[in-house]
Parts: structure tokens; C-alpha cells; sequence
């Protein structure tokens, strides 16, 4: 009987395959793909994240579902993947967090942090009996004068972009982003960017209780997560405008 490729190198044990794959790295890679749709957009004015939290059944209370947190004052994450690997990466930022804060007696930079939680993920491609962590993060924040935001992947791999996507729908949300997505845009015009990205992914009307989103201003430094009276503003707004242009093209 012959042998799939992948045996022997399919394990609980992360090794390399004989063409260069780990495949364990790669499960993990598709747990993201399959998590929540995730976006960071740098603005001129600031970053915002967003997420879709969208529940598989309508008896889950959408407040006990959480995409987006804060790691620092001047520090926001946006997560897709498995839910508790996501919180143990959240827990080990903010302790790394606090613990610049503690030492040096000042924040900690962006890509600073972000570099701790690639080392951290990249040990657990490495090791025996560990598995990587089936979770990408966003990551936003304000480094001195500085609007930054990372991506991390679950092999522990960094890169830093002027807007990207994670999670279900990662591909149509990057060619989006691609063309319509404009240095010179503000908080707002980011947030509505982000929203009108989620709602050409999901093809239906955006619904403020399954909407996260979190800014971080540049003049204030500091990151916070909209309300949901906030959220719903927004959302609105992308309901008239898809409205509006339904009303033109039947018009024309």
C-alpha cells in the first residue's frame, strides 16, 4: 500500500517534509483562514481595526464574542484563528507590555512588541511536543510621531503594512484594500474603507452587534474600542450609501 508523503512528517512533531514544508505550520495557517475576517488600516490621523464576529448560532450573546483588545494604552490587536490561542498570545503581549514599561520606564515600541510575539510563536514551530499557534494577529499602535501596523503569522513570520486582512476572505479583502485604499485617508474614511471591505466579503447588510472596532488616534496616542452606539453610526452610514447608489442605478 503506498504511503501519503506527508507520513512521518505529518506528526504532533513539527519537521521539515523533504521539500521544505512544515506542515504543521501550514494546519495552522489554514485554522486563520477559516477564523473571523480581520482588517488593519493605517490612516493619516491613526490606525483603526476591525473585525466580523459573526456568530454560528443567534442564542450567543455577541458581547461574550471579543476580536479586538487592548495590549497597552498606546497598543491595539485585532485576532483571527483559535479563539484561546489568540487570548494566550493577548495575555503574553500585555505582560511584555508592562514589563518594558517596568524596566525601561517607558512604552514599549510596536515593532519592538511585535517582535517578541514572533519569537514567541516561532519556539513553538521548534520544539517537540508543541504545536504553533493556530492565530494571526493584527497589530496597531503609535510609536512617537508614528501611525505602525504588523502582521504576524502563525510560523512567526513579521511584516508591516499600510492596510491588510486576515482570516476568512483574506484574498478579496487584500484586492480591495489594493484598489481602493489611499494614503491621505483619515480615522473616518478608514473605518468606512474597512466596512465597505467587510461588506463586498459578506455580501449582506452589515449588522452593528457583529461589528468590532478599534481606534488609535495619533493626537491622543491612545487606542480605544468604539461603542456599540458608535459602531452603529457607521454601519448606518454604509446602509444609506449602498442604498443611495441602488436608487441611482435604478434611475439610469
Amino acid at each position: 500500500m503506498m504511503q501519503s508523503p506527508q507520513t512521518g512528517y505529518d506528526s504532533a512533531i513539527t519537521v521539515f517534509s523533504p521539500d521544505g514544508r512544515l506542515f504543521q505550520v501550514e494546519y495552522a495557517r489554514e485554522a486563520v483562514k477559516r477564523g473571523t475576517t480581520a482588517l488593519g488600516i493605517k490612516a493619516k490621523d491613526g490606525a483603526v481595526l476591525l473585525v466580523d464576529k459573526r456568530a454560528g448560532s443567534r442564542l450567543v450573546e455577541m458581547d461574550s464574542i471579543e476580536k479586538i483588545f487592548q495590549i497597552d494604552d498606546h497598543i491595539g490587536v485585532a485576532t483571527s484563528g483559535l479563539v484561546a490561542d489568540a487570548r494566550a498570545l493577548v495575555e503574553f503581549a500585555r505582560v511584555q507590555a508592562q514589563v518594558n514599561k517596568s524596566t525601561y520606564d517607558e512604552p514599549i515600541g510596536i515593532e519592538t512588541l511585535s517582535k517578541e510575539i514572533c519569537d514567541f510563536k516561532h519556539a513553538y514551530t521548534q520544539s517537540g511536543g508543541a504545536r504553533p499557534f493556530g492565530t494571526s494577529l493584527l497589530i496597531a499602535g503609535i510609536e512617537g510621531n508614528t501611525t505602525r501596523l504588523f502582521e504576524t503569522d502563525p510560523s512567526g513570520a513579521l511584516l508591516e503594512y499600510k492596510a491588510t486582512g486576515i482570516g476568512a476572505g483574506r484574498p478579496q479583502i487584500m484586492e480591495f484594500l489594493e484598489k481602493k485604499y489611499d494614503e491621505n485617508i483619515d480615522l473616518d474614511g478608514a473605518i468606512i474603507l474597512g466596512l465597505e471591505a467587510l461588506k463586498s466579503l459578506i455580501e449582506t447588510e452589515l449588522v452593528e452587534s457583529t461589528i468590532e472596532i478599534g481606534v488609535i488616534e495619533l493626537s491622543t496616542g491612545k487606542f480605544r474600542k468604539l461603542t456599540s452606539s458608535e459602531v452603529k453610526k457607521y454601519v448606518s452610514k454604509i446602509a444609506t450609501e449602498t442604498q443611495d447608489k441602488g436608487t441611482k442605478g435604478k434611475k439610469k
